[in-house]
């Protein structure tokens, strides 16, 4: 996977104060993000793939950090990793599966969008140090060698 710097630039005032709600009806696994131990273990699971699971995958990778993307049949599963679906409401972003922000999501959309640099598809994580953001757009098929090369060799 390549590495790629993140963009974590300052939400403006309407994403600063949305909370996240659950959602009625969660959304379809189409990436899973893991940080800093996470990230070591869904790297490990993927390394455990045979090559055709590895060639169905696309990923982006920074410090401590890995995204990765497919069909939900394919991603794998780990145990603390965030899982993203993509809604109809909100297209150019990748959202958690299980919450939503508690405002209409057009809008959402809208104000996260407005004034940033960061290219679309952008991956929305909230955590308890507030809002990670950053491009899925980057995204390049996995292989092994970028694999064992974010793990340190």
């Amino acid at each position: 996977m390549p590495y790629r710097d993140l963009q974590r630039p300052a939400a403006p005032a309407p994403t600063e104060r949305v909370r996240w709600v659950p959602r009625d009806t969660p959304l379809l696994p189409a990436a899973v993000v893991g940080t800093g131990d996470v990230a070591r273990a869904l790297v490990r699971r993927l390394l455990r793939l045979d090559e055709g699971g590895l060639v169905a995958l696309q990923g982006v990778a920074g410090v401590g950090l890995v995204a990765v993307m497919g069909a939900e049949g394919v991603l794998p599963w780990v145990d603390g990793a965030v899982y993203l679906g993509r809604d109809a409401d909100a297209p150019t972003l990748y959202l958690p599966t299980a919450l939503r922000p508690d405002v209409h999501l057009t809008l959402f959309e809208r104000a996260f969008v407005r004034g940033r640099t960061i290219e679309s598809p952008v991956a929305v994580v909230p955590g308890a140090q507030g809002l990670t953001a950053f491009s899925l757009a980057g995204a390049r098929p996995l292989s092994r060698a970028r694999l064992v090369a974010w793990m340190g060799g």
